[in-house]
């Protein structure tokens, strides 16, 4: 069996150096010689020598027992001296072990609150117009009585003395593979790193409790059915101190009784008789400003459309608004008095005989055009 070389050899330091020379040349050597950083063959075996000398020099029992009785006095064995839940494998974690981490190390319990979800139904004119609406949502929060500490009010959790306040414990076996290291969300204090002494009387240690909120969105001018919204940070809280979750509202909007929306345009079919579509008339149609006039021409033919401009759905995020586009329907009278047929029947007289579309090129040629 090869014989150990001299701990305070292995360092590179004298004897008579103090804790903090100890630690200067660990981190040195850990540098210089971790698996990570150094692919040569010996490094694993220099980094593991460089670990044991330290485990040993850095705590004032053993390194007094080594220089009495050198590697007798821990009784041999790095393993059997405390030291197996030690986590060497990687390179930033040597300086949290030894030095009580670099400042940047985060809990594993750590995480965003969950994100909610709610779907709000609007009306046609409050899609078009904007509006401002109220709901009630369910969520988690914290408790009133222990402001979220789950302690009764004048306690405070306390440190949990089994991850020693990490949240997580780690594990090193050792096997003739080599050495396994696993880490496990403590079991003691669920990863939080505190555990309660004394729960709370309201949400029992907890910290949260579910409870009905009352939320106000602003629902912009030119919003669409499908469209969502999000309001950041009002979702779950998050855990151990992370930020809380979004809250997602997807919005629906109402069909209306006679407007049809087309991206930013608006469709009226609006009905006239065929006297108003022979001769001409000024009618009044509705619009989501309220009504206003419209001039039909005489001669007027069905499906005719008429544009009203900027009567139509804002551009979402601008003040410009689409247009809204009547188009004409003709009712044809179902029945007719015998004034009214008469009538019909003389102006009949008047006009003249249709031409068969065989002898109205035009028409054939329309009818070609609308067939591609």
């Amino acid at each position: 069996m090869p014989t150990k070389r001299d701990y305070y050899e292995v360092l590179g330091i004298p004897k008579t150096s103090s804790e903090e020379d100890i630690k200067k040349a660990f981190r040195k050597l850990a540098f210089q010689y971790h698996p990570d950083r150094n692919k040569d063959p010996g490094a694993e075996a220099k980094f593991k020598e460089i670990n044991e000398a330290y485990a040993v020099l850095s705590d004032v029992e053993k390194r007094s027992n080594y220089d009495r009785f050198g590697h007798a006095g821990n009784n041999g064995g790095y393993a059997s001296r405390g030291f197996e839940n030690y986590d060497f494998g990687g390179f930033g974690d040597i300086f949290d072990s030894f030095f009580g981490g670099t400042g940047t190390r985060t809990r594993r319990a750590e995480r965003k609150g969950a994100d909610l979800r709610h779907a709000l139904r609007i009306s046609f004119e409050e899609a078009v117009f904007g509006c401002e609406k109220e709901f009630t949502i369910t969520r988690t929060e914290p408790c009133d009585r222990c402001r979220g500490s789950g302690s009764e009010p004048g306690t405070q959790p306390e440190r949990c003395p089994l991850c020693k306040g990490l949240g997580e414990v780690r594990r090193v076996q050792q096997s003739i593979f080599g050495q396994f290291v696993s880490v496990t969300t403590c079991e003691r204090c669920r990863g939080s790193g505190r555990v309660v002494t004394s729960p709370c009387t309201q949400c029992r240690g907890s910290g949260r409790e579910r409870r009905s909120r009352k939320i106000a969105v602003k629902i912009p001018a030119g919003v669409d059915g499908g469209s969502q919204i999000r309001l950041t940070g009002e979702g779950e809280p998050g855990i151990a101190g992370a930020p809380p979750g979004n809250l997602y509202i997807t919005v629906s909007v109402e069909k209306h009784l006679v407007f049809e929306r087309d991206g930013d345009n608006i469709l009226l079919e609006y009905s006239i008789n065929i006297a108003q579509a022979a001769l001409g008339d000024e009618v009044i149609v509705p619009t989501v400003d309220g009504s206003v006039s419209l001039k039909i021409p005489a001669g007027t033919e069905p499906g005719k459309v008429f544009r009203l401009r900027g009567k139509g759905v804002p551009h979402l995020g601008s003040t410009e608004r689409g247009d809204q586009l009547v188009s004409i329907k003709i009712v044809i009278p179902q029945k007719l008095d015998k004034r009214q047929k008469s009538l019909l029947e003389d102006f009949a007289k008047t006009l003249e005989k249709p031409v068969s579309p065989a002898q109205d090129k035009n028409v054939i040629d329309r009818i070609k055009d609308a067939l591609g």
